[in-house]
C-alpha cells in the first residue's frame, strides 16, 4: 500500500474542524478493543474513537478484555456514550480491558468474534496493540468473508445474496517499548520513559550519598529503545541492549570504564539494563550477573533495580495523551474515507504527521529484527532500527567517557544560554561540551548570555564539569532577555578577541536568535564577528522558528497537565469550573495542547483571539452541561489570548452567569510550566540539537563562515539561516507564521 494518498489525507486533517465531505461515510458502526500488553495513552485512544465516531453519527462499542471479548460477546461488546469516556484521558491501563486470548489463535475462535461483531453490524474496527494484537486483527480482516460464509451456512446469521459485508481495520500502535515498524513512536513508550528516567535521578541521590552503583533493569523485550534513551536521557554510565553485540570481554570494559569515572570524581555509577540484553552466547544476560561482575571486579556495593510493571503504570505522559488522541480521531477518519477499500492497516506517527503502513508490512519488518537477533546478525538487527538509534548509541558511547580524545585541536568554543530559561538547557550544555571537546574545541562559557559576555564573564568548562546536569533544570550559566545594541558592538568583539574565540553557541529563545542575527548584520565592521555561530532553540513556548519542537516546551506541557490533573479532583467535588492560564506569550502552543491533553471543554488562543459573543455561547454550553448532570468543567487561557477578557474578567462573567448551578475558579501557573526536571523528551531533543549544532560548526570550512539556527523538521534536524529564520516569524507577536499544531484546535474543541 502505498502513503502518497494517506500523506496527502492526514497532513491537513484537523485544519477544517472535521468538517466531513458529503460523502457518505464508508462505515456506520465500529468498535475498539485494546489488546495485548497495557501502555498509558490506550484511554487517550479510545476516548478519541468514541467522540469522533459518535460526532459523525457511528455507533461505537467498546469490546472489554482484547479478543477475548470478541469470542464472548455479550455483556463483553458495550455500547459506548460520550459520558462513557469522560475523564478517562488521565487515566493508566485501559478501561476496556485487556487479556490474552488463546480461542482467537484458532479459526473456531474468529468464527464466534465475527458472528458476534456482524450481529451488532459493526463493519470498522480498530484495534490498539502490539504486532500480535495486530497481526489477529489482520487475519480476522482477510478470513472475514469466509467465516460470515461459514456462519450463514451453520444456520447462526443470514447474509443477503449479492454481497457479503466487509470488515475495515485500522490498528495503532500500543506498546511501551517501542519496536513497532511505522511510528516513530508507539502509544505508551514515553510514559514508560518518563517513568525510567525519575527512578534513575532518584537513584542517583541515593548512589551518590554511599557511593554505589545501581543495575537498573528496564522492559523492552528484544528493543533496546527504553534502555539507551533513558540511558541518554538520565546520564547512564552504560547501557548493555539486545542490538548491540558483546564481545567476550566486554565485562572488562565496563568495568575500566567505571574505574576512569570514579578516578575522574564520580562516586557513583548507573548501568541500565535492558532485559532483552543477551550474552555473547546468545543467553539472557541478567541483572544479578552484572551486578556479581562489578562487585567482584570493581570492588563497590552494587544494588540492583528492576522496575518491572511500574513502567507500564500510572497516568500517561502529555505527549503520549497528545499522541493518542491524534491517533484515535485519525483512525475513525481513515474508516469512515477508506474503509475496505484498501487492505487493513495501522497508522503511526511519522515526522509528527499521522501516516499509513499495511498491517504486513508493519508486522514483517517489526519481526525481522527479532529474527536477526535470534540469528546472531547484531549489525543488521541495529541498521533495522535506523539511523537515530545508531545515533543515539554513538553518543551514549562518547557520553560515558570521562575525558576527551580529540584528533585535533579546532580553537575555542564559546557556549551560552540566552533569553528565558528553559528546562533541558542543562542537558544540551552537557552534550555540547562534551560533544565539542571530543572534536578538538576548548569550550569557554558565558556567564548570564550576552549580558555576561559584556562584562566578560568567560571561563573554561571541562569534560567532568558538566556531569550530572542532564538532570537539572533552569540553566547552570545563567539566562536573560537582553538585545544587544550598536553601542555593545565594540566590546563584544573585544571579550572575543581577548579569548581567541573561534565559534559561538547559542542556547536560548527569540532573544539569542535576534542577538546572533545582529552579530551577523555588523560582521563587515568587526573582524571578529566573522566566526561560525548556531543557536539552539529553547523556549517553553514552542514559538521559535524553523523548528517544531523547541527545548523546554514538553517539560512546560507536562508540568501544566499534572497540575490540571489535581484541579480536575477538587473541581469534581465542588461542581465548578475552572480557568488555568497558561505561558505562550503570543503563542497558543501550550495552551492547545493542554486542552487535548487534559480533555478541555474550551481553549482560548491568541492567534484566535475571544469576543464577547463567543463567551455568551461558552457560557450557555457551561449552563447545560452542568444542567445535564457535569460536576466539573475546564477551560485553558493562554496569557496572552485578549487584551480585554482576561482571566478575572472571564472568571467573573462566568461565575455570574453560573448562579446556583455551578461556580467558577482561575488558577495562574506563572513559573512552574518552567521549574522542574527536564522530561525525557525534552534531555533527548536537547541532545540532537546539541549533536547537530557542534557538527555544523565542524563543517564550516573555507567561505564565509554560517550563522545559522539548528530545528526539529519531522523527525530530521536542520540546520537554516538565522535571517531566513526569522523571516518565519509573525512580528510583533513572535510565533510562526504557519504552526504545524494549529491544525488541532478542531479536534481539541470537537473532543
Amino acid at each position: 500500500m502505498t502513503d502518497s494518498r494517506t500523506s496527502r489525507q492526514y497532513a491537513g486533517i484537523f485544519q477544517s474542524g472535521y468538517e466531513m465531505t458529503k460523502a457518505k461515510p464508508k462505515v456506520t458502526s465500529i468498535a475498539v478493543l485494546t489488546s495485548g500488553g497495557d501502555a498509558p495513552g490506550m484511554n487517550a485512544a479510545v476516548r478519541a474513537v468514541v467522540r469522533v465516531g459518535l460526532h459523525y453519527g457511528l455507533r461505537v462499542y467498546g469490546i472489554h478484555n482484547g479478543w477475548q471479548g470478541a469470542v464472548d460477546g455479550g455483556e463483553a461488546i458495550e455500547e459506548m456514550t460520550w459520558e462513557r469516556v469522560g475523564g478517562i484521558i488521565r487515566q493508566g491501563g485501559t478501561i476496556l480491558g485487556t487479556a490474552r486470548c488463546q480461542a482467537f489463535r484458532s479459526r473456531e475462535g474468529r468464527l464466534r468474534a465475527a458472528v458476534n461483531l456482524y450481529r451488532l453490524g459493526v463493519d470498522g474496527l480498530v484495534v490498539i496493540g502490539g504486532d500480535g494484537s495486530l497481526t489477529g486483527a489482520r487475519i480476522l480482516s482477510e478470513e472475514w468473508a469466509d467465516l460470515l460464509r461459514q456462519a450463514a451456512e451453520n444456520g447462526e446469521i443470514e447474509l443477503a445474496a449479492e454481497a457479503v459485508p466487509t470488515l475495515a481495520v485500522v490498528g495503532l500502535p500500543g506498546s511501551i517499548d517501542n519496536d513497532t515498524y511505522g511510528s516513530d513512536m508507539s502509544i505508551g513508550a514515553d510514559t514508560a520513559l518518563h517513568r525510567i528516567v525519575t527512578a534513575a535521578d532518584q537513584l542517583v541521590s541515593t548512589a551518590s550519598a554511599h557511593q554505589r552503583t545501581f543495575v537498573l533493569e528496564v522492559m523492552g523485550r528484544h528493543c533496546g529503545y527504553l534502555a539507551l534513551a533513558g540511558s541518554l536521557a538520565a546520564g547512564g554510565h552504560w547501557v548493555l541492549i539486545p542490538e548491540e553485540e558483546l564481545h567476550p570481554r566486554w565485562h572488562q570494559e565496563m568495568v575500566a570504564s567505571l574505574q576512569r569515572g570514579r578516578a575522574a570524581g564520580r562516586a557513583h555509577g548507573i548501568i541500565m539494563l535492558a532485559e532483552g540484553a543477551r550474552h555473547p552466547d546468545g543467553l539472557p544476560l541478567e541483572a544479578n550477573a552484572v551486578k556479581q561482575i562489578l562487585t567482584q571486579r570493581l570492588g563497590v556495593d552494587t544494588r540492583v533495580t528492576v522496575l518491572g510493571h511500574v513502567q507500564r503504570g500510572g497516568a500517561p505522559s502529555a505527549f503520549d495523551r497528545v499522541l493518542a488522541t491524534r491517533l484515535g480521531a485519525a483512525a475513525v477518519m481513515n474508516l469512515m474515507e477508506v474503509g475496505a477499500e484498501e487492505p487493513p492497516r495501522m497508522l503511526g506517527i511519522v515526522n509528527n504527521r499521522v501516516k499509513a503502513t499495511s498491517l504486513e508490512e508493519m508486522v514483517r519488518k517489526s519481526r525481522e529484527v527479532v529474527e536477526r537477533l535470534d540469528e546472531g546478525e547484531h549489525q543488521t538487527a541495529l541498521e533495522l532500527r535506523g539511523l537515530s538509534f545508531k545515533e543515539q548509541l554513538k553518543l551514549q558511547e562518547l557520553l560515558t567517557r570521562t575525558e576527551a580524545n580529540p584528533e585535533q585541536q579546532r580553537g575555542n568554543l564559546l557556549v551560552m544560554t540566552a533569553g528565558y530559561d528553559a528546562p533541558g538547557m542543562n542537558a544540551c550544555l552537557r552534550v555540547a561540551t562534551r560533544v565539542a571537546l571530543e572534536q578538538g574545541y576548548r569550550v569557554l562559557a558565558a556567564q548570564f548570555g550576552f549580558e555576561g559576555l559584556l562584562r566578560n564573564e568567560v571561563a573554561a568548562l571541562g569534560w567532568m564539569d558538566v556531569s550530572g546536569w542532564a538532570s537539572r533544570g533552569g540553566s547552570e550559566l545563567g539566562a536573560g532577555r537582553f538585545f544587544l545594541q550598536e553601542e555593545h558592538l565594540g566590546r563584544v568583539a573585544q571579550v572575543l578577541r581577548e579569548h581567541e574565540v573561534s565559534a559561538l553557541l547559542a542556547i536560548g529563545s527569540m532573544s539569542a536568535y535576534q542577538n546572533v542575527a545582529f552579530l551577523q548584520k555588523h560582521r563587515q565592521e568587526y573582524a571578529e564577528l566573522e566566526i561560525p555561530m548556531v543557536v539552539i532553540p529553547a523556549s517553553i513556548n514552542n514559538n521559535l522558528p524553523a523548528t517544531e519542537f523547541s527545548i523546554g516546551a514538553d517539560t512546560a506541557l507536562n508540568n501544566i497537565v499534572n497540575a490540571v490533573d489535581k484541579l480536575k479532583d477538587t473541581a469534581g467535588s465542588h461542581r465548578r469550573a475552572f480557568i488555568v492560564e497558561v505561558m505562550g506569550y503570543h503563542c497558543g502552543y501550550l495552551a492547545l495542547m493542554a486542552a487535548l491533553a487534559s480533555g478541555a471543554e474550551q481553549v482560548y488562543l491568541p492567534e484566535e483571539g475571544i469576543t464577547l459573543q463567543q463567551l455568551v455561547e461558552d457560557v450557555h454550553r457551561l449552563r447545560r452541561g452542568f444542567e445535564q448532570g457535569r460536576r466539573l468543567a475546564l477551560i485553558i487561557l493562554n496569557e496572552r489570548a485578549s487584551a480585554v477578557y482576561d482571566q478575572n474578567t472571564i472568571r467573573r462573567i462566568m461565575d455570574e452567569e453560573g448562579g446556583e448551578l455551578f461556580d467558577v475558579r482561575s488558577v495562574i501557573l506563572a513559573h512552574i510550566q518552567r521549574g522542574g526536571s527536564p522530561s525525557p523528551f525534552d534531555r533527548i531533543l536537547a541532545a540532537r540539537f546539541a549533536v547537530a549544532a557542534v557538527e555544523h560548526l565542524l563543517e564550516q570550512q573555507g567561505g564565509r563562515p554560517c550563522c545559522c539556527c539548528v530545528g526539529l523538521q519531522g523527525k530530521q534536524v536542520v540546520a537554516v539561516d538565522v535571517e531566513e529564520a526569522l523571516a518565519q516569524i509573525d512580528w510583533p507577536h513572535e510565533r510562526p507564521k504557519e504552526a504545524w499544531y494549529m491544525e488541532l484546535k478542531g479536534l481539541a474543541r470537537m473532543l
